[in-house]
């Protein structure tokens, strides 16, 4: 059947999603609407369609509106919608609206979304179709004391999950009676800020799985299909970092079963579109699967499946919605070579995985036989903390997985991110680590290899090149500060101190007492050098000059990352600064890590707290940050629940407790 398709079609999602959906439009010749919220009105996603429809300024009243989406597409003559994922992909009232509006929703079903888009619907539906199921308690309404109770006959460790959303949002690993209700407490939290629904379920964790899930496609003709599975067990709370297409792990037996599992579960609910069934499999047993959920919508990882099989996800998604019969019959899906990706987020590992704010001051993204990214970066980008940290996709495809992981390490390599902290060179780590080379791997495996990581450093020369671009190619807030050093008695070598931006910072001391080597090449800063194994080539980029020290950002081989270089002035301030600490001890206050919002004040204003205690939750970037009491004492809360704080603002104050001298 060949019907006609959209002749446009509106993007209800941001980013690389957004992107990449529209690439597939254009390839169809079909014209594409973004949409976007005050925050994003310079994003990559706004530039690429052909037209572009501002929502609402924060993502309450956009990208999570279905009353505002379908408008758009209304106004905007669309006859179709595409969710992409996350935000209302899955919600069933953009699916409604939709109808209501004559627009037609690129997803499944009302039916579909209702029981495979609650956790705990969808595991007593998918349970009498006899699939395996792992133990908990899944009842809908159920209350933090009712939950408890009725866990008391499980044994622990227990795994708290939203009903609601996906991502490893609000999922919370529980290990004992004691931490139960404050588990429970902040997964509501979470959930209801994440997704808007916090009811919650509880099941037993299954320690050390694999997270092995199936790609399904079905059209409105009855046909379903699948396309093999997806490796997803690289994780870090819960979160996938790297996935790949096909599992190492899996029997073509167990394959074969495995996917017959998944397409009765969506034949189930008579899904239309394309899906993911996600199943746990035991490391030990690799021949027993159980059912977690089903994601009613496009992965994030979709790519590795595309690359395997050649089917290209979207395209299938549109001619389905157009009401086309599948392209494909089971038999006639071949799956070649292997695929990997890595999600690119902003982020420091080596401080907790912090999310990371500001503009990207330089890309590279690599190319070559293999090589895709799916990015909605650009330099200029703005990175806040109103999104998800995710800013990128590496993808690499071999005719077999050992190629697959060399091309998607020297990809990384290739991949330059300057402006923001990204997870680039923790992801090589995982890339090279010997368990995951050989396979060997699950769903613990991530936070295991953390603690062992060390990260590069940048070198005397690096701070060298830094101190140099301060010097000749910006200005500081103070010439006069800033000058070439000239005494009576001669000229004196203008001197530097470049910190490296860390918990504990090291400190280089440069005189830039020759302009022999080591000036800039060109307009984008990029130096030369040589070392022992050869010419390296390092870009830097110089962010804003301030009074406390200019931030320069270092790209080489052996070292990504910012430094700042401080002047004599910015010196003389930090010394300064570093008296008064010393002085005042223990800093009493305690300042947001990052712009975001209050999500809990834990004790009231005034309570006496102990160090160490949470005081205050503040959520940037869809995660939550505890903020903790820097000492015993008496806390005075600057900010109150919902508060939107800004980077640096103070939210608590802690008068020490009085001491006895015994005098």
């Amino acid at each position: 059947m060949n019907l006609q398709l959209f002749s446009k079609v509106l993007i209800a999602n941001r980013g690389e999603i957004a992107i990449r959906i529209a690439k597939t439009l254009h390839n169809l010749g079909i014209r594409s609407v973004a949409v976007y919220s005050k925050a994003d009105q310079d994003a990559a996603h706004v530039r690429f369609a052909q037209q572009a429809v501002l929502l609402g300024e924060t993502s309450a009243d956009s990208y999570l509106n279905p009353q505002a989406v379908v408008q758009a597409a209304v106004d905007t003559g669309a006859e179709a919608i595409h969710p992409g994922y996350g935000f209302i992909s899955e919600n069933v009232e953009l699916a409604r609206a939709c109808k209501r509006a004559g627009i037609t929703f690129i997803g499944p079903n009302e039916h579909a979304l209702e029981v495979m888009g609650d956790k705990i619907r969808s595991k007593n539906h998918v349970a009498k179709a006899g699939v395996p199921m792992v133990d908990g308690v899944s009842e809908p309404d159920l209350g933090d004391t009712q939950l408890i109770e009725a866990t008391k006959n499980m044994t622990f460790p227990m795994l708290i999950k939203p009903s609601a959303g996906g991502g490893g949002k609000g999922m919370h690993v529980v290990e004992s009676h004691g931490e139960l209700a404050g588990q429970l407490e902040t997964a509501r939290r979470v959930a209801k800020a994440a997704f808007g629904d916090d009811t919650l379920l509880i099941e037993q964790l299954v320690r050390a799985p694999r997270h092995i899930e199936v790609q399904v496609l079905a059209d409105t003709h009855g046909n379903v299909i699948h396309l093999g599975e997806r490796e997803c067990s690289l994780q870090r709370r819960h979160q996938k970092i790297i996935e790949e297409a096909p599992s190492v792990l899996l029997t073509e037996e167990t394959r074969a079963r495995m996917g017959e599992a998944a397409v009765e579960t969506a034949k189930s609910v008579n899904y239309v579109g394309a899906g993911t069934v996600e199943f746990l499999v035991s490391d030990t047993e690799p021949d027993k699967f159980y059912f977690m959920e089903m994601n009613t919508r496009l992965q994030v990882e979709h790519p590795v499946t595309e690359e395997t099989t050649g089917v290209d996800l979207v395209e299938e998604q549109i001619r389905i919605a157009a009401g086309e019969t599948l392209s494909l019959h089971q038999d006639a899906v071949v799956s070649q070579g292997h695929s990997i990706e890595a999600r690119v987020y902003a982020e420091t590992p080596a401080a907790g995985f912090m999310p990371s704010t500001g503009t990207v001051l330089h890309l590279t993204e690599p190319t070559g036989d293999g090589v895709r990214v799916d990015s909605g970066l650009r330099t200029g980008s703005e990175i806040g903390t109103e999104f998800d940290p995710m800013v990128a996709k590496v993808i690499a495809t071999g005719s077999n997985r050992a190629q697959a992981l060399a091309r998607l390490d020297q990809a990384l390599d290739e991949m330059t991110i300057l402006g923001v902290n990204t997870n680039l060179e923790y992801l090589q780590h995982l890339i090279r680590d010997p368990d995951v080379a050989t396979g060997d791997m699950d769903t613990t495996l991530v936070e295991q290899r953390l603690p062992g990581m060390v990260f590069d450093s940048p070198t005397p020369q690096h701070a060298q090149m830094a101190a140099r671009l301060v010097h000749h190619g910006t200005k500081s807030p103070s010439l006069a500060w800033n000058d070439d050093g000239f005494r009576l008695t001669g000229v004196v070598a203008p001197t530097y101190t470049v910190h490296t931006v860390e918990e504990e910072p090291e400190a280089f001391e440069v005189a830039l007492c020759t302009e022999a080597q080591l000036l800039p090449t060109d307009v984008d800063h990029e130096f030369v050098y040589h070392d022992e194994s050869g010419t390296q080539t390092v870009t830097l980029i110089s962010e804003a000059p301030k009074p406390e020290g200019t931030r320069i950002w270092v790209a080489s081989n052996n070292f990504t990352g910012v430094m700042s270089v401080l002047d004599h002035r910015a010196q003389v301030l930090h010394n300064l600064a570093s008296l008064e600490a010393e002085e005042r001890g223990v800093d009493p206050q305690v300042r947001a890590p990052l712009p975001g919002t209050v999500t809990a004040v834990h004790v009231p204003d005034g309570s006496h707290v102990t160090a160490g205690q949470t005081v205050v939750t503040i959520e940037a970037m869809k995660m939550e940050h505890p903020l903790k009491a820097p000492l015993d004492g008496t806390v005075t809360i600057h900010v109150a629940d919902a508060q939107q704080v800004r980077l640096d603002q103070n939210i608590l104050t802690v008068t020490a407790d009085d001491t006895e001298d015994g005098e």
